[in-house]
């Protein structure tokens, strides 16, 4: 009989200027069910990504490739 694991969450805060963060969601919810983004504070356009805590090494690697292009500052 196998174990039934509930995955564990993990979550990134962040803050990017307010007219990247169409273009900015658009693109982190275009990896293949990597991750999904939400608006954490709109205004201070704090927005929070949830992802498996199993791939923060790939998140991590997508947000270096993001920040070549997005002011991103990461909050939490």
């Amino acid at each position: 009989m196998s174990e039934n694991k509930t995955p564990s969450i993990a979550s990134m805060l962040i803050a990017i200027p307010p007219e990247q963060i169409v273009l900015f969601k658009s693109i982190v919810e275009s990896y293949d069910n990597l991750a999904t983004l939400r608006t954490e504070d709109p205004a201070r356009h704090h927005l929070r990504i949830y992802f498996s805590a199993d791939s923060r090494e790939e998140v991590e690697a997508m947000m270096t490739s993001l920040a070549t292009q997005f002011a991103i500052v990461r909050i939490g």
